[in-house]
């Protein structure tokens, strides 16, 4: 695939939807853009992006669609119906969501995807607004190998560690298992990193010995929520995000629901999502989801 002849559009330009396309120009690709606030493409136009004024416009000009909204609604929205991208998408285009979102409508969108001739790939992320801005992300993909040999260098574009999960929907599915395990495994270093406060612990000093022995995890090493400790973190700066705890709160339901459709018992997730709505509830929603450590030390 020449970088030069591809044309992709790109549709949702938020916190992560914005770095990602940046990210495609810097690699060489033509990027449309749409959002609905028309003030989010801004930044991406000055760096050469073009802009258009629908999503409709948009699939009958590029042969690559990326979508990366915030619910499965939205989604839906974007590529069904009437005036959905679906209904008006030449053969062969090469759909792409990169969105967090529930599995059902993944396969939904699979299914009428492949009933126009659209070839599609759920392709969520992980890495945060850090691993979107420098092109590092985790890219968890569900779909045919076909469909994601033709991706690669788009992902490349965005993204360092790329992995075909399997077929339909099992990108969103590795997306939320993984976010279960972030969720319940902050909640635990926010507790631990309280604990030791209370007990007099020095924070550095127990971040050291945490980071180097059993208990050393992505949220410690990678996202400590224990502000001036490693650098480059939401802690350091009022826990601003990062990743919205509200956006934490919604991969948490999601996953519970994906569990009750398929019997699978998850108390702890139970937990992290009950603290999380609690966190949410208080204020936190708009702020990291690291943040949830001002709650459990008592200080919102």
């Amino acid at each position: 695939m020449d970088n030069r002849m591809t044309k992709i559009g790109f549709i949702g330009l938020g916190h992560m939807g914005n770095p990602m396309a940046r990210c495609l120009l810097k690699a060489g690709f033509t990027v449309y853009v749409y959002d609905v606030l028309p003030n989010a493409a801004d930044a991406l136009i000055s760096l050469g992006a073009i802009r258009l004024s629908s999503p409709k416009d948009m699939v009958q000009t590029v042969n690559v669609m990326i979508t990366m909204v915030q619910t499965g609604q939205q989604v839906k929205d974007i590529c069904l119906g009437l005036q959905g991208i679906f209904a008006h998408a030449p053969e062969h285009l090469l759909y792409i969501d990169s969105s967090s979102i529930d599995i059902e409508t993944t396969l939904l969108l699979h299914q009428e995807a492949n009933k126009a001739g659209i070839a599609m790939l759920d392709a969520p992320v992980s890495g945060g607004v850090a691993g979107a801005e420098q092109g590092s992300l985790t890219i968890m993909v569900g779909g045919e190998e076909k469909d994601f040999q033709r991706a690669i260098p788009i992902f490349k574009a965005m993204g360092e560690k790329i992995s075909l999960t399997g077929t339909a929907s099992h990108g969103q599915a590795a997306k939320l298992c993984n976010n279960l395990i972030l969720g319940i495994t902050m909640v635990g270093v926010c507790e631990a990193f309280c604990l030791a406060a209370k007990l007099g612990l020095d924070q550095k000093k127990f971040f050291d010995i945490a980071a180097h022995s059993s208990g050393q995890c992505w949220s410690i090493t990678q996202y400590c929520p224990v502000p001036d400790i490693i650098e480059n973190v939401p802690s350091n700066v009022g826990y601003q995000p990062g990743f919205k705890a509200k956006m934490m709160l919604k991969d948490l339901h999601l996953g519970q629901q994906a569990a009750e459709n398929v019997n699978a018992v998850i108390p702890l997730g139970a937990i992290a999502t009950e603290l999380y709505e609690l966190y949410v509830s208080q204020g936190g929603g708009e702020l990291d989801f690291s943040g949830i450590i001002q709650m459990l030390a008592g200080k919102t």
